[in-house]
């Protein structure tokens, strides 16, 4: 048996007829850009994520730089991220001319820990940026706590999460805004690269409606310096298909993980998801630990199971940030993850015989 970490042709076999449907309606209006499609997409979006606004742009990234632009973050200010996640989350921070403040990881959820955020704080901190790693919420009360009494922004990274809940909220309804993106491989993908920012705050969202488009909301008029950020028309007509499946397709992945817990609790030094009874997760991956990951992932290869790495070097150890002077050691458990992680296979078309398959094999790995 083949079981793919990713494959994304089933979304089009079970959609193809609502997918081609929006395809020939974006065609035929002749409008590809800022037009009908988004609009409807920019407010469906909104009200399934329990928000007033949802500003569409070009992807998750230019999300959460656009949040920091309009909010004024710059040079000589600082943004608390977490250490353990991809770097797209601290590259919005450096790419406003703000310096990216790691903050280690809740070892149990992998989460931005906000016992640790305090101690970090400084004269010069304005933003608080939590990812929702792996489709789980972290703890944003907690932070939005934190932040009220330190008088910071809380930007949430929802690349990950769309539909997971933090005690009852959906993400990115729980900061002040929310970056999202619409990657091919999210719970909620277009077929290109997309994104939006969800936020209550109206003079925000006017704002990003026109850093977005060069920083103009009326033709060759410029009010702010701003960036070409705009989610196109036919990938929110794709997006406007998908949004009504999310929520089953949400269910889907949580039976499987079901299935994994239940068939690999216990297994060798295997290390499975830890779930805060105050979360609900929409499992965009299903992430594993395990002291001898190569190995597992070598022999699952061997099978034909597709796995992963999220994510393999941490920030602080990039070459993009050579600069900063960081070294290893310097975030222990950012760099204990990228060493023991695993992402196994899950998604709305995963099957109950392909997780079986792969937790049999990962079980003969520990002989069991």
């Amino acid at each position: 048996m083949k079981v793919p970490i990713l494959d994304l042709k089933p979304a089009y076999d079970e959609l193809r007829s609502e997918l081609d449907a929006a395809y020939h309606r974006v065609l035929e209006s002749g409008w590809v850009l800022l037009g009908r499609e988004l609009e409807a997409f920019e407010a469906e979006y909104a009200a399934s994520v329990g928000v007033k606004h949802c500003v569409g742009v070009a992807n998750g990234l230019e999300a959460m730089q656009l949040v920091l632009l309009a909010l004024g973050i710059g040079p000589g200010d600082e943004v608390i991220v977490p250490s353990h996640g991809y770097i797209a989350t601290w590259l919005a921070v450096t790419h406003v001319g703000a310096k990216p403040v790691p903050c280690e990881p809740d070892p149990h959820t992998y989460n931005l820990d906000p016992a640790r955020i305090t101690a970090l704080v400084t004269p010069r901190t304005r933003a608080i940026l939590p990812i929702h790693l792996y489709g789980q919420t972290a703890d944003v009360d907690a932070i939005n706590a934190i932040a009220a009494r330190a008088g910071l922004f809380v930007l949430e990274d929802a690349a990950q999460s769309h539909g997971a809940l933090c005690r009852g909220r959906q993400a990115g309804a729980i900061g002040g805004a929310a970056g999202v993106s619409f990657y091919p491989s999210k719970n909620l993908g277009a077929l290109a690269d997309a994104g939006a920012v969800t936020t209550d705050d109206s003079a925000l969202a006017d704002k990003l409606r026109h850093l977005r488009n060069y920083g103009s909301k009326v033709r060759y008029h410029h009010d702010y310096l701003g960036l070409n950020s705009r989610l196109g028309e036919l990938q929110a007509a794709f997006l406007r298909a998908k949004l009504p499946r999310l929520a089953e397709w949400n269910v889907r992945r949580g039976v499987l993980a079901c299935q994994y817990f239940a068939a690999l609790s216990g297994v060798g030094d295997l290390t499975l998801p830890h779930v805060p009874d105050w979360a609900k997760p929409v499992w965009h991956l299903l992430v594993v630990r395990t002291a001898q990951r190569d190995a597992l992932q070598s022999h699952l290869a061997a099978h034909g199971v597709g796995t992963q790495i999220h994510y393999p070097i941490p920030p602080h150890l990039s070459r993009a940030y050579t600069r900063e002077g960081w070294q290893r050691g310097d975030f222990p458990l950012a760099e204990k993850f990228a060493h023991e992680v695993l992402s196994l296979p899950i998604g709305p078309h995963t099957t109950a015989e392909q997780v079986d398959y792969v937790c049999t094999h990962v079980r003969r790995f520990y002989g069991r």
